[in-house]
């Protein structure tokens, strides 16, 4: 007799496997909450990674040009100290001899080219001050031509807007300079450049018949020298030594190398002077070899597509870009984008005025300012002349992490920036110059840098 056997169904209730999947869906969550807050934080970490990083880097290059400011070939120091009202004995930094007419231009006229982002000309003005009127003998290289800063709101800059030297107009679009952020203009002679007098087969210098001065400059590059066609004609010369320097214009024939004295295009008060040379004379070409060098801060766009998110870049302008008639370039004139992620930059800049006294100005302070160190030679170094007491300049720049972190509330976006006085963290819309003013987004990390930098070229 066969027996039946019955088997029972074995599984899950309904509720049991709700109860299931929502433990799955709690077990799930949890994991994609920590992967999400590792992911954040990850990302928040790599931000402030390359804030460091690329701060340090912007602050490094920037000190490297500004101790550079008002360097010569090797004259900057060794003037005669002059007693002044407190008693102290101050120098003053020996300033080039200019015999060329047009060294630069005037209110209504001629230019050399010499030099790139110039905004002071003869017979100017700038907010109150006065510039000197057109030269009209041999003088002293003034102050204002070596070192100018300009102090720039979100709407405008003091003492002078820096566009009308061809710079970028402040906005919020990709190209233009980022509104609310400090321009810096100095000046040095690149020492490594030039031709040596002197050496055996070297350059060599022909005097007047005369004997009233030079008449003629050979070039014969020596080893390591640049060549001959570095030097482009209608250029100005520097001949500078140890003790002095001479700028004067001169027309030259790349093909032997003869810079001949111009009777036109300089002062016929006085001729440049020959050189000792146990001083080491040497021959710069001014319009390349004096270097003009300008950083200011422009928008880009972070993922290069012309589109938000946007940001700053620091630019390094040499030598002015275009000519002054639009067509080519000057002498070894080039712009380069050093770093991203810079959204202000302010300098402040430590002077010695006539008393001793040191401070810390804006640039337009110190172009108003007439309580000088001792003047130089003649009186029409006399505007902007505390551009030469310069010691030190602050730097401040503010950078971001130049990705955006939604997931971040603003109190954990908050930041200071000592140039607002504001020294305790503060949302980004609590600053007086907030990112959205500047078409930059909230939603990053941002770190302010500082740093004090020494003007080498300065003696007290």
């Amino acid at each position: 007799m066969l027996r039946s056997h019955s088997y029972r169904q074995h599984g899950v209730t309904l509720v049991e496997l709700m109860i299931a999947m929502v433990l799955g869906m709690l077990v799930a969550a949890g994991i994609v909450t920590v992967f999400v807050s590792t992911s954040n934080n990850n990302r928040a970490q790599t931000q402030l990674a390359r804030l460091q990083e690329e701060g340090r880097f912007a602050i490094t290059r920037l000190g490297s040009d500004l101790r550079m400011a008002d360097g010569q070939y090797c004259t900057n120091t060794g003037g005669i100290a002059q007693p002044v009202a407190s008693g102290l004995y101050l120098d003053h930094l020996r300033a080039p001899k200019v015999y060329a007419k047009h060294l630069i231009g005037t209110a209504t006229g001629t230019s050399s080219g010499a030099f790139g982002d110039v905004t002071t000309v003869w017979g100017g003005t700038s907010g109150s001050v006065n510039y000197p009127a057109v030269p009209a003998a041999t003088y002293s290289m003034p102050s204002f031509l070596f070192m100018r800063g300009y102090d720039c709101t979100l709407t405008t800059c003091t003492p002078v807007d820096p566009t009308i030297a061809g710079l970028p107009a402040m906005g919020t679009a990709v190209g233009d300079r980022v509104k609310g952020t400090d321009v810096i203009t100095v000046r040095y002679v690149d020492s490594s450049r030039g031709w040596a007098i002197g050496d055996a087969g070297g350059s060599s210098i022909g005097t007047a018949s005369d004997g009233s001065g030079i008449s003629s400059i050979t070039l014969n590059p020596g080893t390591g020298e640049p060549p001959r066609s570095n030097f482009t004609n209608g250029d100005l010369v520097m001949l500078a030594d140890c003790s002095s320097a001479q700028i004067f214009a001169a027309s030259y024939s790349v093909a032997s190398g003869l810079l001949t004295m111009s009777v036109d295009d300089n002062f016929d008060d006085s001729h440049p002077m020959m050189p000792r040379l146990e001083s080491a004379p040497k021959v710069f070409d001014v319009n390349r070899d004096f270097q003009t060098v300008t950083y200011y801060l422009k928008v880009v766009s972070i993922n290069n597509d012309g589109k938000p998110p946007l940001t700053g870049a620091l630019i390094r302008r040499v030598n002015g870009g275009l000519k002054p008639d639009g067509t080519g370039t000057q002498s070894g004139a080039f712009e380069d984008e050093l770093v991203r992620g810079i959204e202000r930059m302010d300098f402040r800049y430590g002077v010695e005025d006539v008393d001793g006294n040191t401070r810390f100005l804006t640039a337009q302070q110190i172009d108003t300012s007439t309580n000088c160190p001792p003047a130089e030679t003649n009186a029409i170094t006399t505007a902007g002349c505390l551009w030469r007491g310069i010691k030190s300049i602050e730097v401040s720049v503010l950078m971001d992490g130049q990705m955006p972190l939604y997931s971040l509330g603003m109190s954990e976006l908050g930041y200071s920036y000592g140039i607002d006085n504001m020294t305790k963290l503060a949302a980004p819309a609590s600053h007086p110059i907030k990112p959205g003013d500047q078409g930059f987004i909230d939603q990053m990390l941002r770190r302010e840098f500082t740093a004090l930098v020494a003007v080498r070229n300065y003696n007290p």
